[in-house]
């Protein structure tokens, strides 16, 4: 049995977790069994929910029940469309069957990977479940603060997926100034110096998708966990191409082909439904990792092996511990 961490910090208490490392709710990747694993390994593991069903939301949740009695989250898009037509409508309908299986389930956190969640956020915390968002910049923070959001994930432009434009070094520290709820940091962080430096910046943990992607546990084909190992840090770019929103994808034919072609395309999520959409599934699940959109960050260029799930949370607190104690100079 491993001993309690002195990285277990306050945002570990509130959730119930052991390690403050949380891992992203990527899009088809982020299934049941690989939120399960990390949670079970002490972190926080989080469904995607992003291209599911409320049946298949509800299959992966009991998969996660399956893994580990230990608190999980399901991160769902809240985005609002851009556009008014039949095809925003069905994809809003979508989302708040999403909300609804989450409610039913009393699933332990609910997070907005997109928008904004607080229609629900009564709902949830009368159920019992803590709601969390992922922002990337000050306004967005003070008014889901403000709207009852209990965590905020302040998401810098170095994150893969999707992104603002301010880095993760300067957007942490000014959202910790700027509201009371804890604050986790992501964007770009892949091993236990991230975690160091998000706890210098004021957070209280850490966010990592990327990382995770290159695990044997994410529903993803080895090819994607492979093409991010061989991806340096200026290997990905900030695109529209994807969703209609600015995302961070790997630099590939499918980024390039849309070089001088912005005016084509479309508002979200019709960009997501009739492109990104079919490209992910190109790219994520049968992997074509030319053609198809593969969302990492620029923290590809730390992560050089594939390795599970709970092998890096434990790497991380690890390598965490010894670069504190090597800082304080208890070593």
């Amino acid at each position: 049995m491993r001993k309690k961490s002195a990285l277990n910090t306050a945002i570990c208490q509130k959730l119930g977790i052991s390690y403050p490392v949380m891992q992203a709710g990527m899009g088809l990747v982020a299934t049941g069994r690989l939120a399960g694993e990390v949670s079970k390994a002490g972190g926080l593991g989080v469904i995607g929910a992003g291209y599911m069903t409320p049946d298949e939301l509800r299959h992966e949740i009991q998969t996660v029940r399956q893994i580990t009695d230990k608190p999980f989250a399901v991160d769902i898009l809240f985005g609002k469309p851009q556009v008014d037509n039949a095809e925003a409508s069905a994809y809003s309908e979508n989302v708040q069957a999403q909300i609804d299986v989450s409610l039913a389930e009393k699933v332990p956190i609910l997070i907005s990977g997109l928008g904004s969640p607080a229609a629900i956020i009564e709902d949830a915390h009368a159920r019992g479940i803590i709601v969390m968002s992922v922002i990337g910049n000050l306004r967005q923070a003070i008014a889901l603060e403000n709207a009852g959001v209990d965590v905020l994930i302040a998401s810098g432009s170095e994150g893969g997926g999707h992104v603002g434009n301010i880095s993760t070094v300067t957007l942490v520290p000014a959202v910790v100034d700027a509201v009371k709820v804890p604050v986790i940091a992501g964007g770009g962080l892949a091993d236990g110096r991230g975690l160091v430096a998000a706890l210098a910046l004021g957070a209280q943990g850490v966010w990592m998708g990327t990382r995770f992607i290159a695990t044997p546990e994410a529903n993803a084909h080895k090819n994607y966990g492979e093409k991010i190992v061989a991806t340096d840090v200026a290997g990905t770019i900030v695109t529209r191409c994807h969703s209609g929103k600015t995302a961070r994808l790997i630099k590939n034919e499918f980024t390039a082909a849309w070089d001088g072609r912005e005016h084509e395309i479309e508002p979200f999520p019709l960009q997501l439904q009739h492109v990104g959409g079919p490209a992910s599934r190109s790219g994520r699940l049968e992997g074509d990792v030319e053609s198809g959109s593969l969302p990492a960050g620029q923290g590809s260029g730390l992560i050089h092996s594939i390795k599970g799930a709970a092998q890096i949370v434990t790497d991380v607190i690890d390598e965490a511990e010894a670069l504190l104690d090597q800082l304080t100079g208890s070593r």
